[in-house]
């Protein structure tokens, strides 16, 4: 049997009452495009292929890759790609197709992934991944939750974000230290909010939660002054967590 590998993250999912949990929030179904981001032993990757047929894996660990193939054959069609995801772009999928993207990520990477992703959310048109409890609450956070901080902003901003259900650590072989949870991450056609230029509502969210304990007016105060934030409606003494995206949102359409 395959050992879980340290150097990458490697949490195998074993516990079938979770599985069956995950698969009916996926509901996949015939003919869709479902990709798997870290297959590791196919706890996941096989119930997924036998649902919808054909599926595409991208799998860090060359050793699995022979073995995900081999025993996916009475499942549908797999293909495996040897890949590392944060290097990985959809588009050289050679399709303008929307994807699925279905992963019990390695907690190590699930945040820079986020990211990662965002570049390519046209092409998405779901996410459905397990990640650490920590991570999860920070991504579903609103303004006023001690989770809530970049992370929620800039996803909530692009995304639908759902916290499904939590993950005890005895469902994987070997069982992390922390706790895990399932999120559900839809892509809107239509951002809610103008933010104007992208580069300068990254900016200005990074700035703002980069010095949380500050009030927007210092944390900001290289980008924005005090009068141009008043100008917007917002109270300057107030700290980035007491802001909504809607708030982001006019500071950066301000920030010329």
């Amino acid at each position: 049997m395959h050992q879980a590998r340290k150097r990458f993250g490697q949490h195998f999912l074993h516990d079938q009452t979770i599985i069956d949990r995950i698969l009916r929030s996926i509901n996949p179904q015939p003919g869709e495009n479902l990709i798997e981001i870290g297959p590791g032993q196919g706890a996941l990757t096989y119930p997924l292929l036998k649902a919808c047929e054909n599926l595409i894996a991208v799998e860090l660990d060359r050793d699995l890759v022979p073995v995900l193939s081999r025993r996916s054959k009475r499942y549908g069609n797999l293909e495996v790609i040897n890949a590392d995801i944060l290097e990985f772009e959809l588009a050289s999928l050679g399709s303008q197709k929307y994807y699925r993207l279905v992963g019990n990520l390695p907690y190590n990477i699930s945040t820079p992934l986020m990211f990662h992703l965002l570049e390519s959310v046209k092409q998405i048109q779901d996410m459905h991944f397990m990640v650490q409890k920590e991570v999860a609450l920070r991504i579903a956070a609103g303004p006023g939750d001690a989770n809530y901080g970049r992370l929620s902003v800039m996803l909530q901003y692009r995304c639908a974000c759902q916290y499904l259900f939590d993950v005890a650590p005895g469902s994987f072989r070997p069982p992390p230290k922390v706790n895990s949870a399932v999120i559900r991450l839809t892509p809107l056609a239509v951002p809610e909010y103008d933010i104007g230029d992208h580069a300068n509502f990254s900016a200005i969210v990074q700035a703002a939660f980069g010095q949380r304990r500050k009030t927007i007016s210092n944390s900001l105060k290289s980008m924005l002054d005090r009068e141009k934030i008043i100008a917007c409606d917002i109270d300057p003494t107030l700290r980035a967590e007491n802001l909504s995206i809607g708030d982001f949102a006019r500071l950066s359409r301000a920030c010329t």
